[in-house]
């Protein structure tokens, strides 16, 4: 492709959000400026419908096409040609994006939202067709072309471009509040992490351990996982939570089978103190459903019942290949499935409870002086700030 100096950027979600369209446009604006930033742009400018990101004559093309493909809201975006708004100026810019490109077959697609301009796209198709048919000797096949030619018409402009780079989809970060991430470095909760920021949603993370107990490994692999996460959300923040305290008063007064029921209240109770710290409105988890002893529906009730917070569970119903998939997409996988100790995995019973008696657990829950062991949990936390660019820079 020729060195381009505009993309088009095209959304679909933020465009109907009625009376908040605004809103979700200018958050979309902001972070691609954002995003972009480091790699010399000139502009991120609002159009009808869509935006334009204007380059400086030596920007770096391929870290922006690859930094845009992490923005959420983006539904599309290409690297493009403007001409003026007449079919001549339009005509002669078409044969100039094209260069010596060969193809054996084409259609051209035109889309006119300015009604002003005296041809519609039926005709726009037809004349450039002709023209580009004559200069290439390609045929038209208007079902499975080989090259499609696409012209906006919109404004006081026409663009031209003939790829279409797919986008993360989704809603701005940033438009949807705040919510706290329960995070392991299993497979799971990065996959849930992400589906829930490519809502709109900023989060914070938050991961339990047990080390001496148990090695650094789980701590290094979650912040190596963090690092990829943050890629799409631009800045973060993790709570790295100290949990064999609170683990060793519960095995101390708890059966066997209820323990990990137990551990996994612990920990929503010390993830609902961070969020309120930060004035996020949800929490959200890896869980899914039945997929361990846990997770079963008896459980998560039991488990529930210690937030009053929403708990945003993602991956409910969801097939373990499916999140493999989506872990393998965006580059957490392989962390995940490297070896690695939690802290659930000490004191965890060979026959864990998997029909919790909510009376028992309640009766249970009472023997354990939580908001001392959660205080001293959180305020013993590290907190580790994470950054897309190594220059400070305004939070998304």
């Amino acid at each position: 492709m020729h060195d381009f100096d505009q993309i088009i950027i095209h959304y679909h979600e933020v465009a109907l959000k009625g009376g908040n369209r605004d809103l979700f446009e200018k958050r979309l604006q902001r972070n691609i400026a954002a995003f972009l930033r480091p790699y010399g742009i000139h502009s991120v400018m609002r159009l009808r419908g869509r935006m334009i990101v204007s380059l400086n004559p030596h920007a770096n093309r391929q870290a922006i096409l690859d930094a845009l493909r992490r923005v959420f809201g983006i539904a599309y975006f290409a690297p493009i040609s403007l001409a003026e708004q007449n079919i001549e100026a339009i005509r002669s810019r078409v044969m100039e994006h094209l260069g010596d490109h060969r193809f054996e077959s084409f259609k051209v697609d035109t889309r006119r939202s300015q009604k002003a301009f005296p041809m519609n796209s039926m005709e726009v198709n037809r004349v450039i067709g002709a023209e580009v048919q004559a200069a290439s000797g390609a045929r038209v096949d208007l079902t499975h072309p080989e090259l499609t030619i696409n012209i906006e018409i919109f404004d006081n402009q026409a663009a031209i471009f003939t790829e279409k780079i797919a986008g993360a989809g989704g809603l701005p970060i940033g438009t949807g509040g705040r919510a706290v991430s329960l995070l392991s470095s299993g497979i799971d909760s990065p996959v849930a992490s992400f589906k829930i920021m490519k809502r709109g949603i900023q989060i914070i993370f938050v991961h339990f351990h047990s080390v001496p107990y148990t090695s650094m490994a789980s701590k290094e692999n979650v912040e190596r996982i963090v690092s990829i996460l943050n890629q799409y959300q631009y800045r973060s923040r993790l709570y790295l939570v100290p949990f064999l305290d609170y683990q060793q008063h519960i095995t101390s007064v708890v059966p066997a089978p209820y323990r990990v029921i137990m551990y996994r209240r612990a920990m929503l109770r010390m993830a609902e103190a961070v969020a309120h710290r930060h004035k996020a409105l949800a929490l959200v988890t890896g869980e899914n459903v039945a997929q361990v002893a846990s997770q079963t529906l008896p459980n998560l009730r039991a488990i529930n019942e210690v937030a009053s917070l929403p708990i945003l569970r993602p991956l409910a119903g969801d097939d373990k290949i499916e999140i493999i998939e989506k872990a393998r997409e965006i580059g957490t996988f392989e962390i995940s499935t490297a070896p690695y100790e939690d802290c659930c995995s000490l004191f965890v019973p060979g026959n864990p409870e998997t029909r919790a008696n909510l009376n028992m657990v309640r009766r249970l829950d009472a023997q354990i002086d939580h908001e001392t062991l959660v205080k001293k949990a959180i305020e013993s936390a590290e907190v580790k700030e994470f950054r897309l660019y190594e220059e400070d820079a305004e939070t998304v």
